[in-house]
């Protein structure tokens, strides 16, 4: 069964996050197409409150990410909206969406549909997965308006497409197109745009079919493990390893395995 409804209290006249749940998959939509799914204030504060949501709902065990409209993904932060913090520490401590992303536990894919700038590049940066229309492009163009990215954009672009492919993004502010991503590594496919979000939820229930303690874990340890010496990340791993062992799952897996079924899994 499939529902769809704005998040709660997302009812903004400019903008709104739009949520859909179909099984164990949920689908948010950053829904302002006319300004690029540039994101308010109050589009942040809601994703915020939707992806919390989710953390704490055992039913969703993975998400798929994506804007409305066909031109983009996300803009990033409305620029108009910039100038009214207070001070530049006000700006410094506001809540990021991007935190929000990072901070959830469940398997997140990015389905790119179109422009990614800026925080809307930070977004898709801050998805474990990013899958991209043949009509995306990518850009950080922070630079060209006099300041840069500040939700992870240096880290996490150098760590997906290297150092030196992140450096001529930041330094020139300029894009590029579905192809180079795919090349650099900043995409894991090139779709047509018609199939782009089929793809993603079909992945995304793919994950969502497997132990979702597992999938957690799983998505946990890379993060940590992008954090550690080597040697440390191997035996950080074999103590995630331990605790998903002793899981009520693994022994359904062990079990349905051994009987050549598929495993029921209840998230014990």
């Amino acid at each position: 069964m499939t529902s769809s409804t704005p998040a709660p209290g997302a009812e903004q006249p400019d903008g709104r996050i739009r949520l859909e749940l179909d099984g164990h998959v949920a689908t948010i939509t950053l829904d302002r197409p006319e300004k690029l799914n540039a994101v308010t204030p109050e589009m942040s504060a809601e994703l915020e409150r939707v992806i919390f949501a989710l953390n704490d709902d055992d039913d969703v065990r993975a998400i798929v990410l994506t804007g409305a409209g066909e031109r983009a993904f996300s803009a990033g932060s409305d620029i108009r909206t910039l100038d009214t913090y207070a001070t530049p520490w006000s700006f410094r401590n506001r809540r990021d969406y991007c935190d929000a992303l990072r901070e959830c536990r469940k398997p997140i894919i990015a389905a790119v549909n179109g422009y990614a700038l800026g925080g809307g590049l930070e977004t898709a940066l801050s998805c474990d997965i990013r899958l991209a229309s043949e009509a995306a492009s990518f850009a950080a163009p922070e630079i060209k308006l006099g300041w840069i990215g500040g939700g992870g954009m240096s880290a996490f672009l150098a760590a997906s497409i290297g150092q030196s492919n992140a450096a001529t993004m930041l330094l020139t502010g300029d894009g590029i197109d579905a192809e180079r991503a795919l090349a650099w590594g900043l995409v894991t496919e090139v779709l047509p745009a018609g199939q782009l979000l089929v793809r993603a939820r079909e992945l995304a229930a793919t994950i969502a079919s497997r132990p979702p303690i597992a999938a957690e874990t799983a998505k946990a340890n890379l993060r940590a493990a992008a954090n550690m010496p080597q040697e440390e990340a191997v035996r950080f791993e074999r103590e995630l390893q331990t605790v998903t062992f002793a899981t009520e799952d693994a022994a359904e897996g062990r079990r349905a395995f051994a009987e050549k079924r598929p495993g029921v899994f209840a998230r014990r």
